[in-house]
């Protein structure tokens, strides 16, 4: 699934990446260490770690877990780029986390109490750990075109699957295609790859690892409210409250340090 999202998502993207991979090209090369660096980590082993967790564990605990993502991003930053978080990162991350736990555990926050890791869920920690490497070192890629970014990143990071597809050929059932299938797959090129990737790395890009972060605490926002709006599931309070949290805390994290960082 990992290989022909990104292959699919390459070739839509390449005739308009085209003309800009030409001119860009001497600036690729540059950097042509990073970009392939990028390309494995943000493309390749991210998302198929990603659907490897997927397996193996529930989809309650991936949820809990990405939560954690802008510590992993803060700790990348510090160790490779020595940027610190601020004090109002730190309390915006915090209360937006709360926020994301109000939502997942329906207002009971004791219900953590029984969490448990399992093999799905170290295999998405590992996820984590490589995409905010991808997410920090992003911001340091040449200055070259979204549409060059992209195609580049596609092409590499579908290329590193294919001894994974090849082994997956050979120890696995082949995958039944139907209708189902394959509109899942052309929803997974267009918009989870092309139209979300294209917004995060401009978003990086535009604000830093630290401050762009915090937002994927809306996943859950997101999610539960398109629940209510499109399965008819009932809002409740921890929603509204949850909700709450979640924007004021990404609103305070996100905003551009005024103090010193610790």
């Amino acid at each position: 699934m990992a290989f022909i999202r990104w292959v699919g998502a390459f070739l839509i993207v390449l005739p308009f990446a085209w003309p800009h991979l030409r001119k860009d090209w001497s600036a690729i090369k540059g950097r042509l260490w990073l970009m392939v660096l990028l390309s494995l980590t943000g493309i390749g082993a991210f998302n198929t770690l990603q659907y490897l967790a997927l397996e193996r564990t529930t989809a309650l605990n991936v949820l809990l877990l990405q939560s954690s993502m802008p510590l992993f991003v803060a700790t990348w930053s510090l160790v490779l780029l020595g940027a610190r978080l601020t004090l109002a990162q730190m309390a915006g991350i915090a209360t937006s986390l709360v926020g994301v736990l109000m939502i997942l555990m329906k207002g009971d926050l004791l219900v953590l109490a029984a969490f448990a890791l399992n093999v799905g869920d170290l295999l998405f920690i590992a996820a984590l750990i490589i995409f905010g490497f991808y997410t920090t070192m992003s911001s340091q890629s040449p200055k070259i075109a979204p549409a060059s970014f992209l195609a580049f990143t596609f092409g590499v990071g579908a290329l590193s699957i294919v001894p994974l597809v090849g082994w997956e050929i050979a120890v696995r059932p082949p995958m039944e295609v139907t209708a189902g299938t394959l509109l899942s797959l052309l929803y997974l090129m267009l918009f989870p790859s092309i139209v979300a990737y294209l917004c995060y790395n401009r978003g990086v890009a535009l604000i830093g690892g630290n401050r762009a972060a915090p937002f994927i605490h809306l996943v859950p926002v997101f999610g539960s409210a398109m629940a209510v709006l499109l399965l008819g599931e009932r809002a409740e309070w921890f929603h509204g409250l949850g909700y709450v949290l979640v924007l004021c805390g990404i609103a305070v994290a996100a905003r551009k340090p005024k103090t010193a960082a610790i």
